[in-house]
Parts: structure tokens; sequence; C-alpha cells
């Protein structure tokens, strides 16, 4: 039979997470996934190996979720088949390094307030790591804290941020 591997980087400072308390995380993830993991953890890179191709794609976005700051179980979230993960780039909207340490600022809000209110209101769980925001989360949930998540790196107030995101919110819920 067949098999399949890919590589993956990963931030140094995430190999630790990925491997877990003497191993834990990596076993529970081989698990899981179906597959086995090498961490070269002086070169900061994973290898997947895996029989089944599907199984490797999951896999490749698990990893990613996890070396761009999300806690493995929030990323073992990605193995249900409606889930996915969406990174966006602060640098896409930051016109330098300072501008983009303010930027992380109005998306994480004060003492986090603002990341657990786009969470809350749409579903979907965030991260913010070096350059990027991470959202996992089923389809929709991802496009509304998306949105959201634009809005506030464009300037948008954050009251009007999280009118939005509770309009939507308010869509979708059922009316009985």
């Amino acid at each position: 039979m067949e098999q399949y591997e890919q590589y993956i980087k990963v931030p140094k400072d995430r190999v630790a997470v990925i491997i877990g308390e003497k191993g834990t995380t990596k076993r529970e993830l081989e698990s899981n996934l179906k597959l086995k993991l090498d961490v070269d953890s002086k070169e900061g890179e994973v290898r997947l190996i895996s029989k089944d191709s599907l199984a490797l794609f999951t896999a490749v976005e698990v990893i990613k979720a996890i070396a761009r700051g999300f806690n493995p179980s929030i990323a073992q979230l990605l193995l249900k088949t409606d889930y996915t993960l969406e990174l966006m780039n602060i640098t896409d909207y930051a016109k330098g390094k300072n501008h983009m340490v303010r930027l992380k600022g109005r998306v994480i809000g004060e003492s986090g307030k603002s990341w657990k209110t786009i969470e809350e209101l749409s579903g979907a769980r965030l991260t913010v790591y070096g350059k990027t925001i991470g959202i996992i989360g089923e389809g929709e949930a991802v496009t509304i804290a998306k949105k959201g998540v634009d809005m506030l790196l464009t300037g948008a107030p954050h009251n009007t941020v999280f009118r939005t995101l509770e309009k939507w919110r308010r869509h979708q819920e059922p009316a009985f």
C-alpha cells in the first residue's frame, strides 16, 4: 500500500506543545490521526507519514493549528469533517511593526474581552500568535468570526463589530 508523507515547518516554541509532556500529545495525535509523526525539535520540522491521504490532509491542518497557537485539544476539533481552520495574516492589515501590535491589541481587547466576545457570538475559537490570527470552528461560525476580526483590523469600532455579530447570531437561532 502506498505511503504519503508531508513536512511542516513549525515555530520552535510550539514543538514542545506538539510533543506534550512525556510525549503524550504526540502519541494522542498519532492515535487520533492514524499516522506517524517525526518531530525534529532542533529544526522545528514535523514529518507526517500516513497510508491515508485524507487523514494526512487533516493531520496537516491540525499540526498547522497547533503551530499557530491553538491548544492541541482545540486543534483536534479539525478531525470533525464540518470544522475548518482559517488563518489571517495581520501583516496584510498592518502598516508597520507598531501598527501590528496595536491591531493585535484590538482583536484581543482589554483582558481578552474582544477575543472572548467574538468566540461567544460566533461559536468559533480564536488564537493570536505571531503575525497570524487563527480561527477554528464550523463553516459559518468561522466565516462570521473572520468577518468580525476583519472589521476590527480595518478599524471598525468594537461596538459596531459586536452588534454585527449579535445580529448574525439572532438570525441563526431557531424561532420557536
